[in-house]
């Protein structure tokens, strides 16, 4: 986990214990801190040394409308669209708190720094971002 943060520390455990789902064709699941073959191979396949699981979702993880909550990920994917990052369709839920699990995505190539901008002008508290060695990192911005 990188950065200090004044998120409750439940909020906090909840990040760490969820898993990001990614879906499609790439299918599988990543867990904070544990190294991912799967990304490891998602990354070499298409040439990247790094990702971002990112969601526009739920800003400041309070619960937001379904119908907003589209409208901001349908904003998250244009933007994605508009600066060509290849990008797969996600999942973030947490495996038994009972929160619903918030559609997101997987960035390829999406730089630490970029990535941190991205999350933060759509109201998140965190990010996952994995480097070279495929392990997942839970990236705080408040």
């Amino acid at each position: 986990m990188s950065g200090t943060s004044t998120l409750a520390p439940a909020t906090l455990r909840a990040y760490q214990e969820t898993e990001y789902r990614v879906l499609g064709s790439e299918g599988f699941v990543l867990r904070v801190g544990h190294p991912s073959a799967e990304l490891l191979a998602a990354h070499q396949r298409h040439q990247v040394a790094c990702s971002a699981f990112l969601t526009a979702c739920n800003p400041w993880s309070q619960p937001t409308a379904a119908a907003l909550n589209a409208a901001r990920q349908a904003e998250l994917r244009a933007e994605l669209e508009r600066r060509s990052l290849l990008h797969v369709p996600g999942l973030g839920q947490h495996p038994g708190n009972g929160w619903p699990g918030e559609d997101s995505v997987l960035v390829f190539g999406l730089a630490l720094q970029a990535a941190r901008a991205l999350a933060a002008r759509f109201d998140q508290n965190a990010l996952v971002w994995s480097g070279a060695d495929a392990v997942p990192e839970l990236v705080l911005l408040r």
